[in-house]
């Protein structure tokens, strides 16, 4: 008997019902669709309440006696799985588990097959998977330096910054800043890159960690050295900007909003990186109309940079 347990990380994107658009064209006929107009009509959003799921998912294949695991990586860039098999009795995989996988965006791949030690008795097992976005930066990059992520000649300050007690205390944000900005102030692109990953389906969002924490629309751009850039708390339907796309520094990327777990309105942005199979943070620095870079302070205000220079 095998008993699969897929209990590990997954870092989870939306897929699956979205917010509706209402709206009348000229001849007077009622739309509903789940994308915004293009034409400037006045319309209305009703929003479909809905729960993240996974962009890594796993399936099994295969004869019981035997069976196989195949993974999808819904990112538009690498991911790194592991998978351990858990009270396992009389099993043998190929290859011996634990073991880690770098997956390619988009792609699927038959990670492990699985089979009784001694065919002439049963077997059982659960299987753990975790996933992390982005292939294993075996040393974190330094000295990374970035353009401000608003237009040139808008100033905004750092509500909260490296290190941030209240919620920056994770691997994941211990680098991140908060930068207050009102809802549907142009997010830019800091870095070159690619994008990984787009939510902009929540329109929602407060100070209950639980009922918010996976509900911020963001946008994961991934940095030709293996970073990514996280930009989080976004506007509903507010992306200017596709998965797999390229992109760069300096082009609008959304608007900011007010979603997932947040007390205001802000953008949340981050550097990290996989290493070691856990999500870091990474400190960083901004170019500064001075030309020297800074690190961002908490109660600092940031400036723009014209032309992206």
């Amino acid at each position: 008997m095998a008993v699969l347990l897929l209990a590990a990380t997954f870092f989870a994107g939306a897929v699956g019902a979205a917010n509706i658009y209402k709206y009348q064209d000229e001849d007077g006929i009622w739309h509903f669709t789940d994308r915004a107009p293009e034409s400037e009509v006045d319309f209305e959003i009703v929003f479909m309440e809905r729960e993240p799921e996974p962009r890594i998912r796993m399936r099994q294949e295969g004869p019981k006696e035997n069976p196989v695991y195949i993974v999808f990586n819904d990112f538009w860039g690498p991911a790194e799985i592991e998978l351990k098999a858990l009270d396992a009795v009389n099993v043998i995989s190929e290859p011996p588990l634990p073991a880690r996988f770098v997956v390619p965006g988009q792609a699927e791949r038959t990670l492990v097959g699985l089979g009784a030690l001694d065919p002439r008795r049963g077997f059982q097992y659960r299987l753990s998977i975790a996933s992390v976005p982005g292939a294993p930066i075996g040393r974190p990059a330094g000295d990374i330096v970035l353009l401000p992520p608003f237009a040139a000649g808008q100033r905004y300050a750092v509500s909260q910054g490296f290190q941030g007690e209240r919620t920056h205390t994770t691997p994941d944000s211990e680098y991140a800043i908060d930068i207050a900005m009102p809802v549907g102030t142009p997010v830019l692109a800091a870095r070159d890159g690619r994008v990984m990953d787009v939510e902009e389906d929540f329109n929602r969002g407060g100070t209950d960690r639980t009922k918010f924490a996976d509900k911020a629309n963001h946008v994961r751009v991934l940095h030709a050295d293996g970073t990514m850039a996280l930009y989080a708390h976004l506007d509903l339907a507010s992306v200017n900007v596709r998965p797999g796309g390229r992109i760069r520094a300096g082009q609008q990327i959304a608007r900011s909003g007010n979603t997932g777990f947040s007390s205001g309105p802000h953008l949340h942005f981050a550097v990290q990186a996989n290493v070691g199979m856990q999500l870091v943070s990474l400190p960083f620095k901004f170019r500064s109309a001075e030309g020297a870079p800074v690190a961002p302070q908490e109660m600092q205000v940031l400036e723009g940079l014209a032309d992206g220079r």
